[in-house]
């Protein structure tokens, strides 16, 4: 093999009038075609080959080779691990970056029970949405942020086209396998019957399109469009069919039971789990006498994050934990307004909620992109994040002086939706890292682009999923999570795919042309598809009522997938040659 490099290596330095040196050290690795005369050559060397490299070269084979470079996030993780750590030092280096890892999913778990999912069930009694129409709009978009900006760069490069598809397929089958799964063991639960049929019939569509779109090659605009076009008609179909069925529930509470409330109309609200969770334990600790707080009192007590009765009362280990949260959970509540319905004051507080119309605004345009657009500079004087800044101070001051401590505003339910934006986003910039990190170690330990999409990469932008749904089933609300799983990943391939192939057939005014890599690609389409009409089978089977050996199944089914994709991987399973 090593031979075959060298021959390579020697051809492209006399084809491409390359030193020689240069072209046998990559020769066996290349991936780019001769340059035209004149021009400046950097060979595009597949960065997995850095740890067969000499140790002196590692550092700048990383800092020069374009397929080392990171898509978005803020640090360079495989620049730290090959330049800042001695060579000998590497295994130290893959610990800390594993135990980095950790922590940032501690800070995606944090991100999405406190903040997150309680901004998600006020806009959702705010707009009176049933749970499945916020499950597959807002909790999708929130779910799905690191899927659409992976698609989207992905999309912008041919080569990586089809490892898009690959990784849009890999997360499909995670989602509806595992986290599926994984909600009917947390919380078994009586599914939707009509929403659930509709969401997946829809997927299957949606799949199918994307296989027929694989088969022949190429996305042309038209197709672009109808996949932006058959997600607008998924919701449109979502809205119609809930306002339909509320329409139908209360014809039938007002013949049977004039007196009820319109509030009992919602189809898909859990009543009971709800009113068993709502008793305020905190009456039990108010005082007799009450002072009036200060300004700056209220504003220290609402940013402090650590509650001194749990404290007393919890485990060392519950302490420990709480201890490496205590950071995280105060730059949440620093930046993350959180507006909840079931409180008098709907966790009202003007001095923090007045920092927050500050500070929130700023990490939106320094988390979107990875802080490209915060410090773009408008007309080349002022930046982006200097202008919100000085109009988030202008609104933060006229709120302060015509609110009062006591009763919160008519307008304090918009700040729900300033608080989802900027959890969606925290969400989104963990999770980024999280794929660079996994990116990383992938290089490392000599992974494979396809079975880094397969695993690694569609693990780790699946990670807002798990936490969001898992989190929403543990606090009562199934039925929205299991909606979320398929209303998330429908989002994602149809939005994924149409808005990506539309910016780059915007940009270069030629079809998308897409190279599925090998027989993996169909292996995953097919592994989708069957865990889909496995589903579409087993739930209507059991009455809808979905319980732990169904998310067991589901658990399987995702393993036996996954050794079959590495067999075929590896080439143990592949096709045989006419």
């Amino acid at each position: 093999m090593a031979s075959r490099g060298r021959s390579l290596g020697w051809a492209l330095a006399w084809l491409c009038r390359l030193p020689v040196t240069e072209a046998v050290s990559t020769g066996a690795h290349v991936r780019a075609r001769c340059p035209a005369p004149g021009v400046n050559w950097t060979p595009v060397v597949d960065c997995r080959s850095v740890c067969g490299l000499n140790v002196s070269d590692r550092c700048g084979f990383i800092r020069t080779n374009p397929d080392c470079r990171s898509e978005g996030g803020y640090l360079d993780y495989l620049e730290g691990i090959f330049c800042h750590f001695p060579p000998g030092l590497l295994p130290l280096a893959v610990t800390l970056h594993a135990l980095w890892l950790l922590y940032l999913f501690l800070i995606l778990g944090v991100t999405a029970a406190k903040f997150f999912c309680p901004n998600l069930s006020a806009i959702s009694i705010t707009l009176k949405l049933s749970h499945n129409v916020a499950g597959v709009t807002f909790l999708a978009f929130g779910n799905g942020a690191p899927d659409i900006f992976s698609a989207l760069v992905a999309f912008s490069d041919p080569r990586t086209a089809g490892l898009a598809l690959g990784a849009l397929f890999g997360a499909g089958v995670l989602v509806t396998t595992v986290v599926a799964g994984g909600i009917a063991i947390l919380r078994p639960f009586m599914a939707a019957s009509r929403p659930f049929l509709r969401d997946i019939i829809f997927y299957m569509v949606a799949v199918f399109l994307t296989f027929t779109v694989l088969f022949r090659g190429r996305v042309t605009l038209a197709w672009a469009l109808g996949y932006l076009g058959f997600y607008v008609f998924y919701v449109a179909t979502v809205i119609l069919c809930t306002w339909i069925y509320r329409w139908q529930r209360r014809r039938s509470l007002v013949y049977s039971m004039p007196g009820t409330p319109e509030v009992l109309s919602d189809s898909e609200e859990d009543l009971v789990s709800s009113n068993t969770n709502s008793y305020d334990y905190g009456d039990e600790y108010r005082p007799l006498f009450f002072y009036q707080e200060t300004t700056a009192q209220t504003l220290v007590r609402a940013l402090n994050p650590l509650d001194y009765r749990k404290w007393r009362n919890k485990s060392a280990s519950w302490r420990a934990l709480k201890v490496f949260k205590l950071p995280v959970e105060f730059l949440l509540l620093l930046t993350v307004p959180v507006v909840d319905p079931d409180k008098d004051d709907q966790n009202w507080n003007r001095p923090l909620n007045c920092l927050h119309l500050v500070i929130s605004p700023l990490v939106l345009v320094l988390t979107l992109q990875s802080g490209a657009y915060g410090v773009y500079e408008i007309g080349g004087l002022v930046p982006v994040w200097a202008v919100v800044v000085i109009a988030g101070t202008a609104l933060a001051s006229v709120t302060f002086f015509a609110t009062s401590n006591s009763e919160p505003p008519r307008l304090h339910w918009l700040l729900a939706f300033l608080g989802f934006l900027t959890s969606a986003l925290w969400i989104n910039a963990a999770a980024t890292e999280v794929v660079n990190i996994l990116r990383s170690l992938g290089v490392v330990f000599r992974l494979s682009n396809t079975v880094l999409g397969l695993t690694l990469l569609a693990w780790g932008n699946s990670i807002g999923d798990a936490f969001s749904d898992f989190t929403l089933a543990r606090q009562g609300y199934p039925r929205m999570a299991f909606s979320a799983c398929f209303g998330g990943i429908i989002f994602n391939i149809l939005v994924g795919v149409g808005l990506g192939c539309l910016l780059q057939i915007s940009r270069s005014h030629v079809d998308v042309k897409l190279e599925p890599d090998g027989l993996l690609v169909w292996v995953l389409a097919g592994a989708l598809g069957l865990s889909l009409a496995f589903s579409l089978v087993a739930v209507p089977l059991q009455c809808f009522q979905l319980g732990r050996a169904y998310g067991f199944c589901l658990l399987l089914f995702y393993l036996s997938f996954l050794v079959v994709a590495l067999l075929t991987e590896f080439g143990v399973i592949h096709l045989r040659s006419a």
